[in-house]
C-alpha cells in the first residue's frame, strides 16, 4: 500500500486561478514502454494535467507555492506574442 499523500494548491497568478495536484511517481514499465516517473505537481485542467515539478513531501508549502508560481511565470499562459 502506498504512503503518499495527495496535495493541493490553488493560486492566483495574473488574475487567474490555478488548481495543482500532487501524484504519486510510479517505477517504470518495459511492457508499456513507460519510463519511471517521480512524485510530481501537476497543473489540472479540463480533462487534462500537465506536469509542472518534482513533488518532495518534506518541501514547506510556501516553498512549493515559490516554484508553482515561478513555473506559472515560464508559461505563456495565452498572452499576446510580442512583436520582435
Amino acid at each position: 500500500m502506498s504512503s503518499h499523500k495527495v496535495k493541493q494548491c490553488r493560486l492566483s497568478y495574473r488574475g487567474r486561478d490555478f488548481h495543482f495536484v500532487s501524484y504519486e511517481g510510479h517505477p517504470a514499465n518495459e511492457r508499456r514502454g513507460e519510463s519511471a516517473m517521480p512524485a510530481m505537481w501537476y497543473l489540472m485542467g479540463p480533462n487534462k494535467r500537465w506536469p509542472v515539478m518534482e513533488h518532495n513531501p518534506d518541501q514547506p508549502d510556501d516553498e512549493v507555492e515559490k516554484g508553482l508560481l515561478k513555473w506559472l511565470g515560464t508559461q505563456e499562459l495565452g498572452l499576446p506574442r510580442r512583436e520582435a
